[in-house]
């Protein structure tokens, strides 16, 4: 290898380090739309913090330690899209975001056929969904609906979702049980 050609690698390779440092080991840079805790890797925030996390505080959540996610760290895993009819208006949407699984992974955890997922909205809704379920119905973390980021006061700006249309066993429910499972305005999930 020529002198110029192992600086420049030495350089790309240096330049690339502190990317993947940085999203394993500080928080998110904007503010973070979702928390997971229980059973992740070290984290990238502090503790519980009762006198600061006001709204987990009166859902009875702590924690020792959480992984978050700003809008733009979700936006950068991979994304796929659905288009399921939603219940609100009877009428199909195009939805995009990344396969919860992945999200959840990002965080350092290790999921297997016994984890479960407790789902929570801002609302305090909250639903546990097994792991099976998880991959079987292919839940999305959906950032966008018809194209544009969905809104805090709408079904966002997060949602757990599936495409219920493409399961039979799903689309047999009249279409207001379709979502049970299906908490919009995710801001925290906890791995079990």
């Amino acid at each position: 290898m020529h002198k110029r050609e192992f600086l420049a690698a030495a350089a790309l390779g240096a330049s690339a380090l502190p990317i993947q440092t940085y999203a394993r080991t500080t928080h998110a840079p904007g503010p973070a739309l979702l928390t997971v805790t229980g059973a992740i890797g070290k984290g990238n925030r502090a503790p519980f913090d009762p006198a600061l996390d006001q709204m987990m505080k009166k859902q009875g959540l702590q924690f020792e330690r959480a992984h978050v996610f700003d809008f733009a760290a979700i936006a950068a895993l991979s994304t796929i899209s659905m288009k399921p009819t939603l219940e609100y208006d009877g009428k199909p949407h195009a939805l995009r975001g990344p396969l919860l699984v992945d999200v959840v992974r990002a965080t350092g955890a290790a999921l297997h056929d016994g984890s479960k997922l407790l789902l929570r909205a801002i609302d305090g809704y909250a639903v546990l969904v097994p792991m099976a379920d998880i991959r079987k119905y292919r839940f999305i973390v959906a950032t966008h609906l018809d194209g544009k980021p969905m809104p805090l006061g709408g079904l966002g700006p997060l949602w757990a979702v599936y495409d219920a249309d493409r399961f039979p066993e799903l689309a047999a429910k009249p279409l207001n049980e379709r979502f049970g499972l299906c908490p919009w305005g995710l801001y925290h999930i906890e791995v079990q």
